[in-house]
């Protein structure tokens, strides 16, 4: 690779050898998560998943982290809620998001995005899953706006997308 090339990227589970402590996103508490003891004891713990985009092996450009999670039909848009049990339904949470500020503006976003999405539509064949959740950070509210998730009606900045439409994107 000459040094003009960029690195060829790829996803894999986070682990031992991944520079954590390297890691800075540039949000104090996301960045305490994922260079701490939390990341790791919520995965050792089967709490959440953790994925990192990475180059080498050790090098995190950025990761995400998948988790079940229910809902209430209660929470969300009236048009939607008239149409779902009163019982908690199934869903998969993104719960944390991080991109080294070292690679702003690379497009990484909607990478990571792409590929959590990807994950949860698989896991969905196994086990029901009616859409994926995510808690919007200030300022990310409109990136998950602009990739077509609708905001819950009693949190606006839980947002979500339905399984029915991430399966379109990948069949």
């Amino acid at each position: 690779m000459s040094a003009d090339q960029e690195p060829e990227y790829y996803f894999e589970p986070l682990g031992e050898q991944h520079n954590r402590a390297a890691f800075s996103c540039g949000v104090e508490s996301l960045d305490q998560y994922f260079q701490g003891d939390p990341i790791r004891q919520d995965v050792s713990r089967r709490v959440t998943n953790a994925f990192v985009l990475t180059h080498d092996g050790s090098f995190v450009a950025s990761f995400y982290t998948l988790s079940p999670i229910s809902i209430l039909s209660v929470d969300l848009p009236a048009n939607l809620a008239k149409k779902l049990p009163k019982r908690p339904i199934g869903a998969t949470l993104i719960g944390r998001m991080g991109r080294d500020q070292s690679l702003r503006g690379k497009g990484l976003g909607e990478v990571l995005l792409m590929d959590a999405l990807h994950k949860a539509w698989q896991a969905s064949k196994l086990v029901s899953c009616w859409a994926v959740v995510v808690d919007a950070k200030e300022g990310a509210r409109d990136f998950y706006l602009k990739n077509e998730f609708t905001a819950f009606a009693t949190q606006p900045d839980r947002l979500f997308l339905l399984m029915k439409n991430i399966e379109l994107m990948f069949e």
